[in-house]
């Protein structure tokens, strides 16, 4: 599936999405924004994609709004401004959101709204040539719309000095303030991709699902609330199909029916 500006190929049940703006550092214009929008849309349904890995095609991961949407920006309304700035919110709520685990392959520059696309991944992997920057301020605004994200991944001390100083940090940086999982040389980025969708597709899709749903809703809730709500989850996981087949895959200590499945669909095709 290719939108042009963002492209989506498979491979077994891996999904692979790519900002696909090569000639201008895969910079997000309106387009881009519908294009991923409705790309992660269709994966929240297809059981076809159980992992799903994002990525820029060429050398940077993405730099933030393209230039030329930024002078149509420029004289926007109010009410014109919002609804772009809206768009971004969806976006980026549809892929945080998105029930298939999402690898972030970081495989070079992500500033602005990029850092953004990082902060909503499950698992970023970052490229030792990745660096990093909120460079709003210098244009007298603000990493409004992809901040929530940001200060669920890097805390509100990292947040104040680089979104007031604007200055770049590199991959070494963003791991120890928690934006990227882990940082690799970038010949070693997709060996360490492969492993880490390796290691999910050991998980059941269902339980991989209700695992990021769990993590977003409790965070939300009070701890009187969490106590019932836990206790549903684990009970209404334990009586599905996928948890008995788990369940009972341990006790007969085999592998349950989701581990292998790929390769057995590599053999049939």
């Amino acid at each position: 599936m290719s939108h042009g500006t963002v492209r989506l190929t498979r491979k077994g049940f891996v999904g692979r999405v790519a900002l696909n703006r090569p000639d201008v550092r895969n910079a997000f214009n309106d387009q881009m924004l519908e294009d991923l929008l409705e790309i992660f849309t269709s994966i929240r349904d297809d059981p076809g994609i159980r992992v799903v890995v994002l990525t820029g095609e060429g050398k940077s991961f993405c730099a933030g709004a393209d230039l030329h949407w930024m002078k149509r920006v420029v004289n926007y309304s109010y009410e014109e401004n919002y609804e772009g700035s809206l768009n971004l919110a969806r976006m980026l709520r549809e892929i945080y959101a998105c029930p298939r685990p999402v690898i972030g392959r970081i495989n070079g520059p992500a500033v602005g709204g990029g850092t953004g696309v990082v902060a909503v991944c499950d698992i970023a992997i970052a490229s030792e040539e990745a660096v990093f920057a909120f460079t709003e301020t210098k244009l007298g605004l603000t990493p409004a719309t992809i901040s929530p994200y940001l200060l669920k991944r890097m805390g509100e001390r990292n947040l104040r000095e680089y979104f007031l100083t604007g200055e770049r940090f590199s991959a070494a940086r963003a791991a120890e303030m928690g934006l990227v999982n882990a940082v690799v040389p970038a010949n070693e980025l997709d060996a360490a991709v492969d492993a880490k969708v390796e290691m999910i597709m050991t998980g059941g899709p269902e339980a991989l699902a209700v695992s990021k749903e769990l993590i977003r809703e409790i965070s939300e809730r009070s701890l009187d609330e969490n106590g019932p709500y836990t206790a549903g989850v684990i009970a209404r996981l334990r009586v599905s199909d996928e948890g008995q087949e788990g369940m009972n895959a341990f006790l007969r200590k085999t592998d349950p029916r989701w581990v292998g499945e790929e390769s057995r669909m590599k053999d049939e095709g």
